[in-house]
């Protein structure tokens, strides 16, 4: 039995974004992020090598920057935002440099391996000790059920398969 001491992290979310890239037509990026989301993180050690994160965002809370796009987005061709309000991460090991864990959209819940930068702890002006990350890595839209797809007249995809994910997250520690 561990009598480890555990440290909790709760998100600043006026220092971190949970956002996505993919290719629109093969010949441009759209970049996406949501507006409403959380995230902590649990840990026994400085390092985080032993943390357990987690995090959600709010599906109907998708931004492109463009209307029309966020509503396909929000609906049952994608997310399906009033049926399914949120999408979850809760990670199962990390190693410093590797972060695997259970990422679920919709009602499909797949095992994703994400690359991450600790960038370290620091105290900021207000004596608040801070945690930094930046975390990359990509997944399959189609392998969570976000189907839509379309073809241009020239032949190519409207909208990419692979999703490229950017999360910057900073993290308070709460005790």
């Amino acid at each position: 039995m561990s009598t480890a001491v555990k440290t909790i992290w709760n998100i600043d979310t006026a220092h971190s974004e949970i956002s996505f890239k993919v290719k629109h037509m093969m010949i441009s990026t759209v970049t996406g992020h949501f507006e409403d989301f959380s995230a902590a993180a649990e840990t026994s050690s400085d390092g985080f090598i032993d943390v357990g994160f987690r995090f959600s965002a709010k599906t109907g809370s998708i931004s492109t920057k463009n209307n029309d796009r966020d509503t396909h987005l929000k609906s049952n061709d994608f997310f399906n935002a009033e049926k399914y309000p949120e999408l979850k991460f809760k990670s199962k090991s990390f190693d410093g440099s590797t972060l695997i864990g259970d990422l679920t959209i919709r009602d499909i819940t797949k095992e994703i391996e994400l690359d991450v930068d600790f960038n370290g702890i620091a105290v900021d002006t207000y004596g608040q000790t801070k945690a930094g990350f930046e975390i990359n890595g990509s997944i399959n839209r189609k392998d969570f059920n976000l189907t839509w797809s379309a073809i241009t007249e020239a032949g190519s995809v409207v909208v990419s398969d692979n999703v490229k994910l950017i999360i910057d997250l900073q993290f308070i520690k709460t005790y």
